[in-house]
């Protein structure tokens, strides 16, 4: 075999200016990429990273929840739940198994979920009609109709959440708790007084998801997730306020009046237990109402107390000194004072009697002649030292104060003191007056009126606060007052509330209503304020009843029976003992020692 040939091959040198525009272009384009980087980098770097994470991050907005509200055992009074509103996009309209691409006519899709919305299909297609995204199908989907909705897992429905304000109780809370709107801004009551501890714990949540879709823990901040569980707890007491509010509005429809309200204190604490009034609302339905009906008016309107303020008034005369305990007026039916006249409800005289007497027959001659031993000075100086004319401290909305003369008036013009010992000339509103009666059977300590326990977590319930208040009146002076009411229920006025085995005091009042100054002819509130029990106090009720209709409206007979079921009630929810059996009864005149000047 020959061997096989071997080619030489001559290799041509490259020109010089081919490795040089070679080179040159290398250069130019590590130049440009690193120019690139940089401008990537340094001048785009933050919009990138926004955009990316834009792409990697979902926002998630909070609903907007608010905290539960419940009364004092717990029961609910107001809660938010999450109700849906159904959005349907016809152009996506696809049931499960179907080819990509495909779009269900918006009559099969009708036809679904007409038996799961109780809609007829006839209506779900007029919303349809022939747009193609964004249609309102239905709202206020309650939960368990939306997992049906889900079920179906028809493309092109979009289920929106959002809680919705209930009030289990109806119209029994409505004075006091108030209600949202629809577009949630609280509008009364506490949903309005208290919107800043009613608003439920939530921030918006930014959350990181990988590429899969997982979410990240990456960048979630502690207690970002975290939402609270705690409920505003109210002193009432759903039981006794439903109590009340029967007894009120059926004897308001009996006597055709304006108006009416209950309020039961626990005179210890300042704990309202009930605070019920008519005419109500349903808060869930408050467009139906006219908007007079969302202020509670026991706390916003003034009135005129009347004899209900006397017992208030023999206190601070005791106080003073100015009146015996046991000491005597001469009751001659009418008297006149700075050129006025001034009689008995009845215009009857009723001789010489002593200051239970005076309760018993309400007697504004008596009470005239007993508080003339009070300078006027210091009688007016005891109106302002109870703060008649002062807001009350309480958490109740609204809370006014009420009207006093001026101390000049009150000292140059003798009918003005003359007035006020029987409850007039002055005005006040309802809770004041409980107010003050709960201070003569707190001991002579005045306590603030209250509706709320605070925020409380879970199913904890906050115990009632210990017993408190400013001391005004001395102890004694106070119970002596108590037993001279507890002879107006044994044998006076208030006999329809006597119970046996139990001391309860009380006073009655019919005091004429005034508007602008000038009373108004035939128009009367009718009250009826009651401690209980006399022995060892823990409770007042107050009933007032405005503009009853009919000659014999009087307290006794339109506020009086309402108290009295109320009473019947609170005995038994609050499991209180029969009074210990005494001769309590002759104890009328009490132990206060006459204090000189």
């Amino acid at each position: 075999m020959r061997p096989r040939p071997v080619r030489i091959v001559d290799f041509q040198p490259v020109p010089a200016g081919r490795l040089v525009a070679v080179y040159a272009i290398l250069c130019a384009g590590l130049v440009g990429l690193a120019a690139r980087l940089a401008w990537v980098q340094v001048v785009q770097g933050d919009q990138l990273l926004n955009r990316a994470r834009a792409i990697q991050t979902q926002t998630i907005q909070p609903l907007g929840k608010r905290r539960t509200i419940v009364d004092r055992q717990g029961r609910l009074v107001a809660l938010d739940e999450e109700r849906f509103t159904l959005w349907a996009h016809p152009r996506y309209f696809a049931f499960p198994g179907d080819d990509p691409g495909t779009v269900r006519p918006s009559l099969d899709v009708a036809r679904k979920l007409s038996g799961v919305l109780a809609v007829p299909m006839a209506d779900l297609m007029r919303s349809l009609g022939d747009r193609k995204s964004g249609v309102k199908l239905a709202s206020e989907l309650d939960p368990e109709t939306a997992h049906r909705v889900r079920r179906l897992a028809i493309s092109g429905l979009d289920l929106e959440p959002y809680p919705q304000r209930l009030y289990p109780q109806g119209g029994l809370f409505a004075n006091v708790v108030g209600f949202l709107n629809l577009e949630r801004v609280p509008q009364a009551g506490l949903e309005q007084s208290r919107d800043g501890d009613l608003k439920r714990h939530e921030a918006q949540l930014l959350l990181r998801r990988g590429a899969d879709g997982t979410p990240l823990p990456d960048g979630l901040r502690p207690g970002v997730i975290y939402g609270d569980d705690l409920r505003l707890q109210l002193t009432l007491d759903a039981r006794l306020q439903q109590v009340a509010q029967q007894a009120l509005t059926k004897q308001v429809k009996q006597w055709k009046a304006k108006r009416g309200v209950a309020l039961v204190m626990d005179v210890r604490n300042g704990e309202m237990v009930a605070l019920a009034s008519t005419p109500t609302y349903d808060p869930n339905q408050f467009w139906k109402y006219s908007p007079g009906l969302f202020r509670e008016w026991s706390v916003q309107d003034l009135y005129e107390p009347g004899s209900t303020f006397k017992p208030i008034n023999l206190a601070i005369a005791l106080q003073e000194g100015a009146i015996d305990p046991a000491g005597k007026v001469n009751d001659t039916g009418q008297l006149t004072i700075g050129g006025w006249p001034i009689f008995n409800h009845d215009r009857r005289g009723n001789g010489l009697i002593d200051f239970p007497t005076v309760l018993q027959v309400s007697s504004n001659v008596g009470m005239v002649q007993a508080m003339r031993n009070v300078k006027p000075a210091a009688y007016w100086q005891w109106l302002r030292r109870l703060g008649i004319d002062e807001v009350p401290d309480t958490d109740l909305p609204g809370a006014v104060a009420g009207e006093l003369k001026t101390r000049e008036q009150f000292v140059t013009q003798p009918i003005e003191p003359a007035t006020a010992a029987f409850g007039q000339g002055f005005s006040l509103t309802p809770l004041k007056l409980l107010q003050l009666h709960a201070m003569l059977a707190n001991g002579g300590r005045l306590v603030s009126p209250h509706i709320t326990r605070g925020l409380r977590s879970g199913d904890d319930l906050a115990p009632p606060p210990p017993a408190s208040g400013v001391q005004l009146i001395r102890p004694e002076i106070a119970q002596t007052v108590l037993n001279w009411m507890e002879t107006v229920v044994q044998t006076g006025s208030g006999k329809g509330t006597k119970i046996p085995g139990y001391r309860i005091g009380g006073k009655t009042g019919t005091a004429q209503k005034a508007l602008n100054g000038i009373y108004i002819p035939g128009a009367r509130i009718c009250s009826f304020v009651a401690n209980l029990p006399v022995d060892d106090p823990r409770f007042v009720v107050l009933v007032v009843v405005d503009e009853p209709q009919g000659g014999n409206a009087y307290g006794s007979t339109v506020a009086l029976p309402v108290a009295r079921q109320i009473i019947e009630a609170l005995l038994v929810l609050e499991k209180i003992p029969p009074s210990p059996q005494s001769d309590h009864r002759t104890k009328t005149s009490g132990s206060a020692p006459r204090r000189p000047g």
